[in-house]
């Protein structure tokens, strides 16, 4: 069955793109979009590749094979996934020399061997963080996940968590690699996160198919999806697959793609390749991962509610099979929002009495942070809405949040990082000191001595907003009116 494909990924050259174009373009419209011209610093670029463009498979087996990494046999199915091996870097890279001389006898051909192995989701820089391969591209620096990974566990439930494991996941940043023929299932990224995907060497071909078509890759129940779109889809089970309209492009050496949430799309490399990918969320698509936890969580409740009338804490157990199953359960995610709540809040108020231009009010730094609060309120609202139990009480409290070593990392980080996207503004004081000034004149005359749950936080920014006297809309902007830095006023001092 062929495939409708009716729409080619733009490719753009990133140096010609503001980070506001960026936002607005991509972030806003999520639409994917291949970069070009960001990669050339990079260290990787010179290490991992050799003189004629093809992997350095020796350096990774000096410099890193003692490492232990998950490979996948793009040959072997288990339910929705790859089977996973686990291995040595210097194992698979033996694997992957045989494979090569095996191809070189038979003119370069792509061996008939189904078992091609792939090396997937390396936490290298987790690994080797004094390694420094690449810089992150300043359109990707806005990433929630990992800012937050660096500092904290996603999931630390005591009836569950255990370290390193699979649900404490320490980052989203990976390498791929796999020689010609590799390939990944179709699939749509974790959280329904962004993702970006770098070619070190070699080419891939990506085959997208956008959120409204979605369902047409689904069977009737909304259950199973295709696997492979290139294996014999069955119309009887897939009877839409043969509708859905795709987007492809050819992703070479050196250019960065740029997945949207919730794009299902299938991936083949085409020649031995190298990838850096990080998956990330921020303000502009937490809707998308409240989204797939509160539907995974009512799948979760539908399995197990055989065992309702017999269990003890049915919920709990709802909460540890979501943690275990997505990545984190509801209190994971809302400690989370109300973390970044805070740091922008924090920012917020530091930067309007730091900044003597008044204009401040209406600058690009000013409107993505209340761009940020409110997202963070609307998916507060939303938990709020469907009655969501946050298992296992947790509270912050404003007058002890200073106090946490990891916090004011974080904020130092989050703050670094819009002064490179919007322009630092002038800011002279003693960190630690100047953000208790400001928790004193936020929150001296908030009822609530904890934040505790969505109803806790939505009350938070509603009292903050009022208190730095600014007027909040009750709902976030339409997709066309969302924050557009271009039309704000920049102020620097």
């Amino acid at each position: 069955m062929g495939l409708k494909i009716e729409r080619r990924v733009e490719r753009v050259n990133g140096k010609d793109l503001s980070y506001t174009q960026f936002v607005q373009q991509y972030l806003v419209q999520n639409q994917p979009v291949i970069l070009t011209g960001l990669m050339e610093d990079w260290r990787a670029c010179k290490d991992w590749i050799l003189e004629d463009g093809k992997p350095n498979l020796q350096f990774f087996s000096t410099q890193f094979g003692n490492s232990k990494v998950q490979v996948a046999d793009c040959g072997a199915r288990e339910c929705m996934e790859q089977k996973r091996l686990e291995m040595s870097v210097s194992e698979f890279i033996e694997k992957w020399v045989q494979l090569s001389s095996s191809r070189e006898s038979i003119c370069n051909e792509v061996s008939d061997d189904k078992s091609l192995l792939y090396l997937k989701d390396w936490h290298f820089v987790k690994e080797y963080p004094e390694y420094c391969a690449y810089r992150t591209p300043l359109f990707f620096c806005d990433d929630w996940l990992n800012m937050y990974l660096d500092k904290y566990d996603m999931h630390t439930d005591p009836d569950s968590y255990q370290k390193k494991n699979e649900i404490s996941c320490s980052d989203y940043r990976f390498v791929y690699m796999g020689p010609k023929g590799t390939w990944t299932p179709l699939h749509a990224d974790v959280f329904r996160s962004y993702s970006w995907s770098a070619n070190v060497c070699g080419k891939k071909q990506w085959f997208f198919l956008s959120p409204s078509q979605h369902h047409l890759v689904f069977d009737r129940y909304m259950t199973n999806a295709v696997y492979d779109i290139f294996e014999d889809v069955s119309e009887t089970k897939f009877p839409g697959f043969k509708e859905a309209i795709w987007w492809e492009c050819t992703q070479e050496q050196n250019e960065i793609i740029f997945v949207p949430s919730g794009w299902y799309h299938q991936v083949h490399n085409q020649e031995d390749t190298i990838s850096i990918n990080h998956n990330w969320f921020n303000a502009y698509n937490l809707s998308w991962v409240w989204d797939i936890l509160l539907t995974d969580y009512k799948q979760a409740r539908d399995l197990l509610e055989d065992i309702k009338e017999i269990c003890d804490d049915f919920e709990g157990l709802c909460q540890r099979n979501l943690a275990a199953n997505t990545g984190m359960n509801f209190r994971d995610f809302l400690v989370f929002m109300m973390r970044f709540a805070f740091a922008n809040l924090f920012q917020f108020h530091h930067l309007g009495r730091s900044g003597k231009n008044p204009l401040f009010w209406s600058s690009q730094i000013a409107q993505h942070i209340v761009f940020n609060l409110q997202s963070i309120q609307s998916i507060a609202l939303k938990m709020k809405s469907v009655g969501v139990c946050t298992h296992h009480a947790f509270s912050l409290k404003p007058s002890k949040i200073l106090e946490d070593h990891s916090f004011m990392e974080l904020f130092t980080t989050l703050k670094k990082n819009y002064g490179m996207m919007h322009g630092p503004f002038e800011i002279v004081y003693e960190e630690k000191m100047g953000l208790c000034s400001d928790m004193d004149a936020i929150f001296c005359d908030f009822t609530n001595p904890s934040i505790g749950s969505s109803e806790d936080l939505v009350q938070l920014i509603d009292f903050a907003f009022e208190k730095l006297g600014f007027v909040a809309s009750k709902s976030l902007p339409s997709q066309e009116t969302r924050y557009n830095p271009e039309e704000q006023l920049m102020c620097r001092d």
